[in-house]
């Protein structure tokens, strides 16, 4: 952890995180590894090449350009080793690399609830979640949300006096829907917007994930007022339990499709929610989060050789399997597997996600 970095180590940590194949836990395992993302780039195209495939890095222009793009929105751009960076997210194992930030970023360290469900949302539904927001935050609570239809906009617009932030898909400047953009300016000066992409991006559905593991991770809980069984606040509860934090849901009727998700998350064993007593009742008995203890210096990380590399990649499959399972049928060093997996995913050959989970790309 760090102030603040340098103008040449931000460009070089930008750069490292918009290279192919970087996601965030090879980002992690490589400044692991090397200690600064200069050194990490440096050795990319041989690391990749060792995995069996050729690695483009990230251009210096695509880097400009994107500094340029954020300056001219007047959003900020957060290293996670940064002090700056938030500390709930920088509980994250890993992190995402970089966030970019624009509005009241400060707002980014308070104590947080992230309330999220339906985008086709009953007026009840809406009504409640509005209400519970304004309750939560006259509580002194930070609102977090995904600026989507329904719900989330009904979340933001009851905390928008008491501080809510709005986690993008897509760039920081990728409104959506467009009939926010009342609601986007009106966070931008009274709340925050973030991102982990780069500016100009569309969102795609690839993207959304990534979004919901920030919200998620933003926050000492999630609340979903409504949700269908196949819905994406599903998996931000689902990445909310994984990450530590406190689930809630709100009962609804069983005659409404909109609320089977969330009385299968109560039946699962999240708590209940009637009102913001609830939340705050859950929030009161939870542990505060911590960062994890990284070495952000020159861990060996053992150097595979071929064998190892291809005994590794024989034991990835389309089904998720965790590194621990590789290093126990490999039976090969823990830094030294860890080694062969990031210069296989460098090669996109295989897909490392938070959590310590690895399948093929």
């Amino acid at each position: 952890m760090t102030d603040t970095l340098s103008e040449a180590e931000r460009r070089d940590w930008l750069r490292l995180a918009r290279t192919e194949n970087v996601g965030p836990v090879t980002f992690d395992q490589l400044i692991q590894r090397f200690g600064t993302a200069g050194r990490a780039l440096e050795a990319l195209p041989d690391l990749a090449k060792r995995g069996g495939r050729r690695l483009t890095l990230a251009g210096d222009a695509a880097v400009d350009k994107e500094l340029a793009d954020g300056a001219a929105l007047g959003a900020r751009l957060i290293a996670s080793c940064e002090a700056a960076f938030p500390r709930a997210l920088a509980a994250l194992d890993p992190p995402p690399p970089i966030l970019w930030a624009r509005g009241r970023v400060e707002m980014l360290d308070r104590s947080s609830v992230a309330v999220v469900g339906a985008r086709v949302a009953s007026a009840a539904g809406q009504r409640f979640a509005r209400g519970l927001a304004s309750d939560l935050g006259q509580a002194g609570q930070v609102i977090v949300s995904g600026l989507a239809r329904g719900i989330d906009a009904a979340a933001h617009e009851g905390a928008l006096p008491t501080g809510t932030v709005a986690v993008l898909g897509g760039g920081i400047d990728d409104i959506y829907p467009p009939e926010h953009a009342a609601l986007y300016g009106r966070m931008v000066e009274a709340g925050c917007v973030v991102s982990e992409s780069e500016p100009g991006r569309t969102a795609v559905a690839r993207d959304f994930p990534r979004r919901n593991r920030i919200i998620s991770g933003l926050s000492r809980a999630v609340v979903v007022v409504e949700a269908e069984l196949r819905s994406g606040s599903l998996i931000t509860a689902r990445l909310a339990a994984e990450q530590g934090r406190e689930v809630l849901a709100v009962p609804g009727s069983p005659l409404d499709p909109r609320a089977k998700g969330t009385n299968d998350l109560i039946r699962q064993g999240a708590a209940l929610c009637e009102g913001a007593e609830d939340v705050l009742r859950a929030l009161d008995g939870l542990r505060s989060l911590r960062e994890p203890d990284r070495r952000y210096d020159d861990a060996a990380a053992g150097d595979p050789d071929d064998a190892l590399r291809a005994a590794v990649a024989a034991l990835i499959s389309p089904t998720p399997v965790s590194r621990d399972e590789i290093v126990r049928a490999t039976g090969a060093p823990a830094p030294a597997v860890f080694a062969a997996l990031v210069e296989l995913a460098l090669a996109g050959r295989c897909e490392l996600a938070p959590g310590g989970m690895v399948s093929t790309s």
